[in-house]
């Protein structure tokens, strides 16, 4: 039997999982699940130069999670699966539940509330 076919499945999820590896690509994961948006209000919400978010985009873009579209002068982002965030809530759930444990897998200094919502 050949497993090519699930090594190669295993690599694209590992590059939609890469491309989210960042805690403002999770961020802006998350804004865009409420609502489209530009990249001037994703700039203002995450507090980072405009090409620092571009960049984030242009990674989420090339990884499948988003698309954009014009409207009129802006470009405007949304989630291309909204599902995704059932991946995120995911691990927020290990989080919580490491959380309510005792076990920490944040990093040292950093405080998670263990109340979900």
């Amino acid at each position: 039997m050949s497993y090519e076919k699930e090594k190669g499945l295993a690599e694209a999820r590992a590059l939609v999982m890469k491309a989210l590896a960042h805690p403002t690509r999770i961020f802006m994961v998350d804004l865009l699940t409420k609502n489209c948006l530009s990249v001037s209000e994703l700039t203002e919400a995450v507090g980072a130069d405009v090409s620092t978010v571009s960049k984030h985009l242009s990674i989420l873009k090339q990884a499948g999670i988003l698309v954009d579209r014009k409207e009129g002068n802006r470009v405007l982002y949304t989630l291309k699966c909204p599902c995704i965030m059932e991946f995120v809530h995911c691990i927020d759930d290990v989080i919580y539940q490491d959380a309510e444990q005792g076990i920490s897998c944040v990093l040292p200094g950093a405080r998670i509330s263990v109340k979900k919502g």
